[in-house]
C-alpha cells in the first residue's frame, strides 16, 4: 500500500543542526509528501536560511509555546495518513520510511511503529542502558517507567490521534511520556528492532536540561492517564503503583530539600493511591 507520510519538525533556535536533519529526511529512499517545520519562536536565523536553502517545505513561524503547541500545530497542517515526528536535532538513516512502511504493509491492522535507535552523547556513540530497552506489543506497562518510544523514531495514523488528542500543552516536559501512555493504553504498536534514527544529547536547549524532577511530570501523567475511563484493570494497578513508586522518590528528595509544601503533596497522593489500590 501507499503510505502518505507527513513529517512534523518543531524547533526552537536551533538552526545549527537543523539542515542536517531535514538532509535526513530529504535523502530517504521512501520520500514523504510534505515536510512542515514548526518554528516555535526563534529568534536565530531559521526562517531566512530555510526559506533561502529548503523552499520547498512548509515553514510555520509561531511565538514560543513549547514543543507540545509546536507539534500540534504541525499535526492541524499535515494533509498526510500518517504522520512521521522528528526532533529538530535527530537524524533519520536513509531506509527509515521505507522500512517502516515495509514492516506496516506486513502488518496492515497496526497503527504506530517506532524503530531502533542509535544514541550519540556529546559527539560519542553510547550504549542505551536495559532501562532504556523498546519493545513491540502491547506495551503499555513497558511504557510506565520512563519513555519507551522516541517521537522521532515514530510514525502514526492520523486515527490514533483523533481518537487519544493531541499533546497535552499543560506539560513543558515529559509530554511524549504522557502522549505514550494514552496510546499504548488503546493501541499496540509495530517495532522495528534495526537502528533506523541517530539520537543526539547532552547539549544545554535540551528539556531533560532545562527543567529539574523530571518524574514530577511523570507522576502529572500518571494522574491523568488514571482518570481514563477505558483503561483496563490490570494497567490501572500497574500505573497506580508505579505512580506510588514514582511519588514515594520524589518525596523522599523534596524531604532533603525541606520542601514543606511539595511533602505535604506527594505524602497526600501516595495516600490516595493507596487507598484506591
Amino acid at each position: 500500500m501507499s503510505l502518505k507520510i507527513s513529517v512534523i519538525i518543531p524547533t526552537f533556535n536551533r538552526i545549527n543542526v537543523l539542515p542536517k536533519t531535514l538532509d535526513s529526511v530529504m535523502a530517504q529512499t521512501y520520500p514523504p509528501i510534505e515536510i512542515i517545520v514548526v518554528d516555535d519562536g526563534s529568534t536565530d536565523d531559521t526562517e531566512t536560511i530555510l526559506y533561502r536553502q529548503y523552499p520547498n517545505i512548509k515553514y510555520h513561524y509561531q511565538k514560543n509555546q513549547g514543543v507540545s503547541s509546536a507539534r500540534n500545530a504541525g499535526l492541524k497542517i499535515a494533509t498526510g495518513d500518517w504522520l512521521a515526528l522528528l526532533d529538530s536535532d535527530d537524524q533519520w538513516l536513509p531506509e527509515k520510511l521505507e522500512k517502516q512502511k515495509q514492516a506496516l504493509d506486513n502488518q496492515p491492522a497496526l497503527k504506530i511503529c517506532h524503530t531502533e535507535e542509535l544514541w550519540i552523547r556529546n559527539g560519542v556513540r553510547v550504549n542505551p542502558m536495559k532501562k532504556h530497552a523498546k519493545k513491540g506489543g502491547n506495551i503499555f506497562q513497558h511504557c510506565l517507567p520512563l519513555c519507551a518510544i522516541s517521537p522521532s523514531s515514530a510514525i502514526i495514523h492520523r486515527s490514533v490521534f483523533e481518537d487519544v488528542g493531541n499533546f497535552d500543552e499543560a506539560f513543558p516536559a515529559c509530554e511524549d511520556y504522557e502522549m505514550w501512555l494514552r496510546v499504548t493504553s488503546k493501541y499496540p504498536v509495530l517495532f522495528i528492532e534495526e537502528p533506523l534514527i541517530i539520537k543526539y544529547g547532552g547539549h544545554q536547549d535540551q528539556l531533560s536540561q532545562k527543567y529539574w524532577g523530571m518524574d514530577r511530570f511523570r507522576i502529572r501523567a500518571l494522574e491523568k492517564i488514571l482518570c481514563q475511563a477505558d483503561l483496563s484493570l490490570e494497567n490501572r494497578q500497574a500505573a497506580c503503583e508505579m505512580l506510588i513508586n514514582k511519588a514515594k522518590i520524589y518525596l523522599a528528595g523534596a524531604k532533603k530539600r525541606g520542601k514543606t509544601s511539595e511533602c505535604r503533596h506527594y505524602e497526600g497522593l501516595i495516600t490516595h493511591y493507596r487507598d484506591i489500590l
